[in-house]
């Protein structure tokens, strides 16, 4: 194999280990046996050495999360220019000439320089206003796809972008409950992810990173073509921005192959970039006062369409929030008919002066999203709804960083309460069966269910419901064994059940923990000791105490708490025995109902439990302790005691 190909299989090799590991820790499960793991692990070792590199992800070197106070400032060592801008197809072909050109994506994230000095990272710093950026290294070790370690020693500087993919992007809003809340887009939350002080957080998010430019690579000098530059960061481990290799002939070709491309491209994308091949032709071009003469950016020439805007439909969602949606006469855009888009908040309406019977223009953001472009009458007619348009109480206009946003103030607003009840039903809540959305919609009708401790008083209304379509003797009794179920539960269930912003199932697990199950202690807290808990922040810390301070909150959570029987994991004389102590279990266990049982009992006594044998590992639990495993060998190399179940058991007293 070549470079490129040891590469390849190194990536091949991580996710594949990556992947098994998650099954096997997190899940229970083995996708591939232990021999198969050591063998794959052995082989990306092996590879590793041969092309001294290691790329982030990979097993063999992990790196610990820290925090930092405060994100340094530096100055970049050359201005970071923007470039010309043009969305005309025939303006690439007239600036290419008869030069060779690189065509790539222009992605949408941020942009970040990465200094290389003896093989490994140095620092990374971001664009900020072109002249000085914001130090992140902390956070950039956990892009999910930079080389730890490269093959080139000298000094090497690279610029790039920092940027998540719509997938990851739409599962990480998924996770948050309050609309609200949920980040407005893959840049904003990139840039949030990479410029804050915790590394953990940049590590969950799925950061990567696009090598598009190499600034400085010593004693590489000579090299005068960027294809050639491009190739040399690809062979040192880095995931290049993907680019095409232009003529005037072609490059309108090329262009279609893009827009083609974008449709279905999970990485945010506003554009491309053309820039000269011939690094020192480009460079005796010189530059303007604003850009560099040898790159242009080529914009998407949105496919625009006028229409006429029909009505605002205000949505209202589980947190109380009420969206504008324009509802618009039906128009082809990018190959699909499109009627209506949002408009985000009250703020954006005004700004588009939007009003009824308006002539509007839309388009597909990125060619994806429609969104209005302008507004061609700007009547400003559309009324702000002072009622809500399920339940007709007030509405109440709020600000949150100078954006204003319509709710509906009412507890008992039908679309709240229904939402809320999903949620609170649903399976990793307090999971009762029987209860879907529709049913709970003719149970709130019917009067049945007005708060969360209805839920539990059902049989109050066994007649009317044994009645009702859908329902009989056999389904009522089932719903009703289900709901007594229910009664007995954990209280990390409770809380997420309860729908606190940005709380999801393993956050309300986490909260719970930090607090020792002490429900009274998490109303009491303050906002600066949620804070501190790990992977909390500033944000979650807000909504999580502001539900607490809510008095018609307290009000029906006390209420609630008269129906539950809340089990909390029983602490003991053991709860502090193994703090402070990492532990590695591996192989098949005998004395317990699957590895995860041993790691939920080792984190009860205060114990952690690691996917990965480290200096910092207390000992390896592995009942082959003579066997030739990855594990074995780093333990040994480590001086890391291996420890069969009973030697474990009988040395730290489980």
């Amino acid at each position: 194999m070549n470079k490129e190909q040891k590469i390849d299989r190194m990536k091949e090799l991580i996710n594949i280990l990556s992947e098994a590991s998650y099954a096997y820790y997190a899940k229970d499960e083995e996708i591939i046996s232990n021999y198969e793991y050591d063998r794959f692990y052995d082989e990306l070792e092996s590879l590793e050495k041969e092309c001294d590199m290691v790329l982030a992800g990979s097993p063999t070197a992990k790196v610990g999360f820290e925090a930092v106070d405060e994100l340094p400032k530096e100055k970049h060592a050359a201005p970071m220019l923007s470039l010309g801008k043009t969305k005309e197809r025939e303006e690439l072909k007239s600036f290419l000439g008869t030069q060779t050109g690189l065509l790539s994506w222009k992605l949408d994230g941020l942009t970040v320089v990465l200094t290389y000095e003896n093989g490994e990272l140095l620092k990374a710093v971001t664009r900020g206003n072109g002249e000085v950026g914001e130090v992140v290294t902390n956070n950039a070790r956990f892009f999910k796809n930079i080389p730890l370690k490269i093959s080139f020693e000298g000094r090497l500087v690279i610029r790039g972008e920092a940027v998540i993919g719509y997938r990851d992007f739409a599962n990480i809003n998924a996770k948050i409950t309050d609309p609200a809340l949920q980040y407005k887009n893959p840049r904003n939350l990139c840039s949030g992810s990479v410029r804050q002080l915790n590394n953990q957080i940049t590590a969950e998010r799925h950061v990567r990173f696009y090598a598009f430019s190499l600034v400085e690579a010593e004693g590489l000098e000579d090299k005068n073509s960027r294809k050639e530059q491009m190739e040399f960061l690809r062979n040192q481990g880095f995931e290049v921005v993907e680019y095409k290799e232009v003529t005037a002939d072609s490059i309108l070709e090329q262009v279609e192959y893009f827009a083609e491309k974008i449709a279905t491209y999970d990485i945010p994308s506003d554009g491309l970039v053309l820039i000269f091949d011939d690094i020192a032709y480009g460079k005796s071009l010189g530059r303007t006062a604003k850009f560099p003469r040898d790159a242009i950016a080529f914009k998407w020439a949105d496919e625009i369409r006028e229409t006429t805007l029909k009505e605002i439909e205000w949505s209202p969602s589980r947190t109380g929030l009420i969206n504008p949606v324009a509802i618009f006469e039906p128009v082809e855009l990018e190959g699909t008919t499109v009627s209506r888009a949002s408009v985000h908040n009250i703020s954006v309406m005004r700004s588009l002066k939007l009003g009824i019977g308006d002539k509007i223009t839309v388009y597909k953001a990125n060619m994806i999203i429609p969104q209005i472009a302008d507004n061609l009458t700007g009547s400003n007619n559309v009324e702000i709804p002072c009622t809500c348009p399920v339940c007709g109480e007030k509405t109440e206009i709020q600000a949150l960083n100078d954006v204003q946003t319509l709710y509906c103030v009412n507890p008992e607003c039908p679309v709240k309460k229904i939402k809320a009840l999903t949620l609170f039903v649903s399976r990793d809540a307090l999971n009762m069966e029987g209860l879907s959305e529709a049913t709970l919609e003719k149970f709130v009708a019917e009067g049945f269910i007005r708060d969360y401790k209805d839920l539990f008083c059902l049989e109050r209304y066994r007649e009317q419901i044994v009645q009702m379509e859908g329902f009989g003797e056999k389904s009522y009794e089932n719903l009703i064994a289900s709901v007594e179920t229910a009664r007995t539960t954990t209280l990390p269930r409770l809380i997420y059940a309860l729908g606190i912003g940005n709380i999801g199932v393993a956050m309300a697990k986490v909260v719970c923990k930090h607090f020792d199950y002490d429900l009274e202690a998490m109303r009491n807290a303050s906002e600066e000791e949620v804070s501190q808990i790990e992977g909390v922040g500033d944000v979650i810390a807000g909504t999580f105490c502001s539900y607490f301070r809510d008095t018609l909150k307290m009000q029906s959570l006390d209420e609630l708490l008269t129906e539950l029987t809340l089990e909390k994991p029983e602490a003991g004389a053991d709860a502090d025995k193994l703090k402070g102590k990492t532990f590695v279990v591996t192989g098949s266990v005998n004395h317990f109902n699957g590895r995860s049982e041993l790691k939920e009992i080792i984190e009860n006594m205060g114990g952690k439990v690691a996917g990965s044998v480290s200096a910092k590992t207390e000992c390896l639990i592995n009942n082959d302790t003579a066997s030739s495993s990855s594990k074995n060998k780093k333990a040994k190399e480590l001086n890391i005691p291996i420890l069969s179940e009973e030697a474990f058991m009988d040395k730290y007293g489980v």
